[in-house]
């Protein structure tokens, strides 16, 4: 399996830049194979990256995610054209949907038909990307606008092959993915329940005439190697607790649906509960332990081993981790742990 690691969140305004920029330079440096810039309403996806291009030499550069409802597809191009050409062509244009919090609340958009929005979308940056006139009709997207005075551009940039990855969660959305990227960015994933989405998506590649070995299977957690399981479980049931109650609204949260899915539904039903009503605390506590064990790689250097088998197993192909550490220093020294442990486990899988 391959490794990425994640830089940015929804809080994250920049605050520890020139740590976050040194730790990626140590990845890169360490043979890690992907960086994904998260945005939300904190730092955006891009500028990140494009400074990073300039300070790395190999590792892939990767919008984890761009949000479509923020720019219009021929923008999106346009700077995925640019940031192909100055990271010489290590970018990775990862899109997706976020949820009616961020879209209706901060952007101002309509969050309906998110599936049919992404589809579109992607099509027209396809389009882009070909180095076609940008023509297209559909229910969400028109160019050139109908009425207007503009006619169909072709953009200057020359075209470029650049992979698009996309963050989907539901059987829907999976089912495209599976139909039209070049890598799923999955979160919510418990190996022992990946038919959840692995099922929808090979729909989708079965329709484009490809397999599930066509596509990159990426999904994350948290890796810290030590014997206090106990603690590092009560660490992370708060962003766990978040997750399944506070990432979206109370009516729509693809997380929650997930883990639902997966055979969790009262715990994330009495999460989702508990955190709308502002009993924070009483959420936190009823995030089963079996959650966060299976979602992460966590505890002896055996349990994880387990887990990267269990992920391995079901089918997914790069690990996005997150280290542990109270500052950077120790993050830095959990990674070289964690590549360590990764890069020696995927050698013994290897078919002799």
């Amino acid at each position: 399996m391959r490794i990425g690691i994640g830089i940015g969140s929804a809080y994250y305004g920049g605050e520890d830049w020139e740590e976050v920029t040194q730790y990626t330079i140590e990845a890169d440096r360490m043979g890690v194979d992907f960086v994904w810039s998260a945005e939300a309403w904190g730092m955006d996806a891009i500028v990140p990256l494009a400074f990073l291009a300039a300070k790395t030499e190999r590792i892939k550069l990767g919008s984890g995610i761009i949000q479509i409802s923020s720019r219009v597809p021929s923008m999106i191009t346009m700077t995925a054209q640019s940031m192909a050409r100055v990271s010489d062509d290590r970018f990775i244009l990862g899109l997706g949907v976020s949820g009616p919090q961020v879209v209706e609340g901060l952007h101002g958009a309509s969050f309906a038909n998110p599936v049919a929005r992404l589809k579109e979308c992607t099509d027209i940056i396809r389009k882009g990307l070909a180095g076609e006139k940008l023509e297209y009709t559909g229910r969400h997207y028109h160019l050139p606008r109908p009425g207007g005075e503009g006619k169909a551009l072709k953009l200057s940039q020359p075209k470029r092959i650049i992979p698009i990855y996309l963050a989907t969660l539901g059987p829907k959305a999976l089912e495209l993915t599976g139909r039209i990227a070049d890598g799923w960015l999955g979160t919510s994933f418990v190996p022992e329940h990946a038919h959840i989405f692995l099922d929808p998506l090979k729909v989708g590649l079965t329709n484009s005439g490809r397999t599930l070995a066509d596509l990159d299977i990426q999904v994350g957690g948290s890796f810290e190697l030590g014997d206090n399981v106990e603690r590092m479980i009560e660490e992370r049931k708060p962003a766990m607790a978040f997750t399944l109650g506070g990432m979206g609204s109370a009516k729509t949260n693809f997380y929650n649906d997930a883990f639902r899915r997966a055979g969790y539904t009262d715990a994330a039903i009495e999460v989702q509960k508990l955190w709308a009503q502002g009993k924070r605390e009483d959420a936190i506590k009823r995030v089963p332990e079996e959650m966060v064990l299976k979602t992460n790689l966590l505890g002896t250097e055996k349990m994880i081993k387990e887990r990267l088998s269990a992920f391995r197993k079901a089918g997914v192909t790069t690990l996005r981790i997150s280290t542990s550490g109270k500052n950077w220093k120790e993050k830095t020294r959990a990674l070289e742990e964690a590549t360590d442990i990764i890069n020696r486990d995927r050698d013994q899988a290897k078919p002799r």
